[in-house]
Formats: C-alpha cells, sequence, structure tokens
C-alpha cells in the first residue's frame, strides 16, 4: 500500500519538513511543472488503537482518488494533541477519546465540530496460555499478577481507571505504556499476565486471549475526528472525514471490533 507511517519523536520533523517542501494549493488539486497532476499528501494524526483500520481504509481512499498519498502519525492521543498543539502539520486529529479532541478543539485548533465515528471498550489480554489464570477485573489486584496499564494521560489509560475505580479496585502495574500498541506488546511477549487494552487491539493481535468484564461498558471510549484550522488540504481532509464514517469504512471498524452507527 502507497500509505507512509510516521511514528515516534521524529514525526514533528518529517512533517515539518514535509510542509516546507509542499505547494501551497487551497484547492487540494494543482498540477506539475508537466501539466499533469501533482501528488496531494493528507496527513492524518490518529490514535494508535486506530492504525489497522485506518491503513486498510488509507489504501482504499488512494487507490479511488488517484494521485492522493495519505501519511500517518499514529501515537497515543494526548503526544498527538501535544504536537498539534506545538504546530506539527497535520489535515486530520482522530482521537481514542472525546476528552483529548476537546482540549485541541477548545485551542482554536479544528475547523468546524469533531464528529464521533466510532467506539471501543476495554478487554483485559492475557498471553494464550493465561499463565496467572486471570478470569475477571478482580484478579487484577491480586498482588502476585503482573499488570500492564497505559499511562493515565492517554485514553486507555484514562478508561482503565474509570472502570477500576467503579469496581472499587486498586490494582499496582509493573509498567505504565505510552499508548495501547505498547501494553498489548508486554502482553504478546509475556512479560506481563495480563494488560488492560481495547477490543479491537486483542482481536488484532492473534497472539492473546481476550477476557471480557461487565465494567468495561462504563468507561467505553467514543473516537471524534476533526479537520484542523490549519489543514493544507482542507478539501481533501473533509474528504477523508466522511469516507471514514461511510458505510464501507464502517464494515471495517465492525470487523476490527468497533462499534459504528
Amino acid at each position: 500500500m502507497a500509505s507512509r507511517l510516521i511514528t515516534g519523536a521524529a514525526a514533528g520533523l518529517v512533517l515539518a519538513a514535509a510542509a516546507a517542501c509542499a505547494p501551497v494549493d487551497g484547492s487540494d488539486g494543482s498540477a506539475g511543472s508537466g501539466g499533469g497532476r501533482a501528488e496531494r499528501t493528507l496527513t492524518v494524526f490518529a490514535a494508535a488503537s486506530l492504525t489497522g483500520t485506518f491503513e486498510e481504509l488509507g489504501g482504499r481512499f488512494e487507490r479511488e482518488r488517484p494521485g492522493t498519498r495519505v501519511e500517518f502519525n499514529f501515537a497515543g492521543s494526548s503526544e498527538l494533541a501535544n504536537q498539534i498543539a506545538e504546530g506539527a502539520p497535520a489535515d486530520v486529529f482522530a482521537s481514542a477519546d472525546t476528552h483529548t479532541m476537546d482540549t485541541v478543539a477548545d485551542d482554536g485548533l479544528t475547523a468546524g465540530d469533531p464528529v464521533v465515528f466510532v467506539r471501543n471498550t476495554l478487554r483485559i489480554a492475557v498471553p494464550p496460555d493465561n499463565p496467572a489464570g486471570v478470569g475477571s477485573l478482580s484478579d487484577l489486584a491480586d498482588s502476585s499478577v503482573k499488570v500492564a496499564l497505559c499511562a493515565e494521560e492517554v485514553p486507555c489509560g484514562a478508561a482503565a481507571a474509570e472502570v477500576l475505580e467503579a469496581a472499587d479496585l486498586e490494582v499496582t502495574p509493573v509498567s505504565r505504556e505510552r499508548d495501547v500498541k505498547a501494553a498489548l506488546t508486554k502482553a504478546e511477549l509475556g512479560e506481563v499476565d495480563a494488560a488492560l487494552v481495547y477490543r479491537t487491539d486483542v482481536r488484532a493481535s492473534g497472539r492473546v486471549e481476550g477476557i471480557a468484564f461487565p465494567e468495561a461498558e462504563q468507561a467505553a471510549n467514543d473516537y471524534p475526528i476533526a479537520v484542523l484550522d490549519d489543514a493544507a488540504r482542507p478539501g481533501l481532509a473533509r474528504e477523508w472525514t466522511e469516507f471514514v464514517r461511510s458505510d464501507g469504512a464502517a464494515e471495517v471498524f465492525d470487523d476490527a471490533g468497533f462499534t459504528t452507527g
């Protein structure tokens, strides 16, 4: 697929360099030096839990729009919000919770109101042999069970804190990870007995078992998306936000374990 993935601390520098070299084109359709249509690049900042679905949809979006390239920056939502606030060039932001999106919108960095497009819930991820015999959320409070949680400032960590509070449980994790993919990796590698991650991450992994628990519904995360105010490709950005809310995209999200509609 033509989509390129940008991750880590280098994202801001790479995207800034790309923006400096890109032609300014408010209509989203410029002509190259030979008279042909120049490549249009759309830059999407998205929560780490959207990696698989957005990469798949990005490929479809490009194929339906020849000459278009979608570049993704996947990371924890709070990290992405900080990058946007610091001026990192992006056209679209998709967050794993409404709180993080609200901080971006309240700073006047979105063009119009964000729109929720999917919902996700937590699952307990355990290694295939479930060495600690975890069967419920309360088992994570056992001091002998090694647990990985997301950092509290990112949506998966905030959701975990909410469900644990609702269940009146105190869990002391052996690690706090920067995003949900990092927490999932701990369980995949058997470095922890359990990790609180999203249902979609369990389904995409194939290397962990997922355990549902009723408290998860009390902290379901709505995912909003918005065109950013400084978007270099505002028209293309609007096309993307409409595309991810289409019936075709809903099938991709549903297959991944998200809730749509």
